[in-house]
């Protein structure tokens, strides 16, 4: 448990939160160096390579009945199984309204493929 977390996480449904610890846990495996920041005001996780956020690589940002997956840099990546949503010049994101949504392979390749762009 990471309590900092759990206490971000107290005001939010057991199914966001449910959605959110596995978003967290795939990202870390992914991403096992990433620094991650909680950010109350923005309802998001952000994990990156520093704390800044030109370093952010992606988040999880929390909504009531479902998360999104963001890529800060989602317009450059390549999204061969079309999973990306958004239209801004630089972000993109995934939407995640179950946990199985995280076990499609795309979701992993998409934070791999994040790290490197």
């Amino acid at each position: 448990m990471n309590k900092p977390v759990d206490e971000f996480l107290s005001n939010y449904p057991a199914g966001v939160r449910e959605l959110v610890l596995k978003a967290r846990a795939l990202i870390l495996e992914v991403m096992p160096d990433a620094i991650e920041q909680l950010d109350p005001s923005a309802n998001l996780i952000g994990y990156g390579e520093d704390r800044t956020y030109k370093g952010l690589v992606c988040g999880i940002m929390i909504y009531r009945t479902y998360i999104n997956l963001m890529f800060a840099r989602g317009a450059s990546l390549s999204d061969p199984d079309g999973l990306l949503r958004g239209t801004g010049k630089l972000a993109r994101h995934i939407k995640i309204e179950k946990a199985s949504d995280l076990d499609v392979p795309g979701v992993r390749a998409m934070l791999a493929s994040a790290l490197h762009i």
